[in-house]
């Protein structure tokens, strides 16, 4: 009997998995992704350098978990980067927790902010990343392990065909 080679990741293989991150201290999920997130294996890094290297060797079924420190990914919580602010002083489209902000500083270099909470006539925008100062865990389940195709290696990942739009723009009769 023959047994049926499973593909494993190595560089240069198309991968999908699904995954979530788990905060350790109360075991909440953080983030889930759902739809598979497909990349090639040492062509794009689309996670944190540890879980990538936890992927290595890993075949289409496994389920792995890798604990991070964020505090080594994102440094330390730096409180300077918290700003409240009169919700008067915030424009309207940003008045809301989850709203990320493109801030410019007297530099020109910018920066992500995100609205963290917003309690009466204030509001708290935060430059840190979401996970800095946790330790979490990152729950992943592969899905799909194969040999990328040229078009993926060269993109870094799965390469969708567009819808068929050649017949656009024709005057059709009525």
């Amino acid at each position: 009997m023959t047994e049926i080679s499973k593909d494993i990741i190595t560089d240069g293989k198309y991968v999908e998995l699904k995954y979530k991150v788990i905060d350790v201290k109360t075991d909440s999920v953080l983030t889930e992704i759902e739809y598979p997130l497909g990349y090639v294996q040492g062509v794009n890094e689309v996670l944190a350098p540890a879980v990538m290297q936890k992927l290595e060797g890993r075949a289409a079924g496994d389920t792995i978990e890798v604990p991070i420190d964020c505090n080594q990914l994102y440094g330390p919580r730096d409180e300077s980067l918290v700003i409240t602010e009169n919700i008067n002083n915030v424009p309207e489209e940003y008045r809301e927790v989850g709203t990320a902000i493109l801030m410019e500083n007297d530099r020109g270099q910018t920066k992500s902010f995100l609205v963290t909470r917003i309690a009466g006539d204030y509001i708290t925008i935060d430059g840190n990343n979401p996970l800095c100062g946790r330790q979490v865990i990152f729950k992943l389940e592969v899905l799909t392990v194969r040999d990328a195709t040229e078009e993926e290696i060269e993109f870094g990942g799965k390469v969708e065909k567009g819808p068929d739009l050649s017949g656009a723009g024709k005057q059709v009769p009525i």
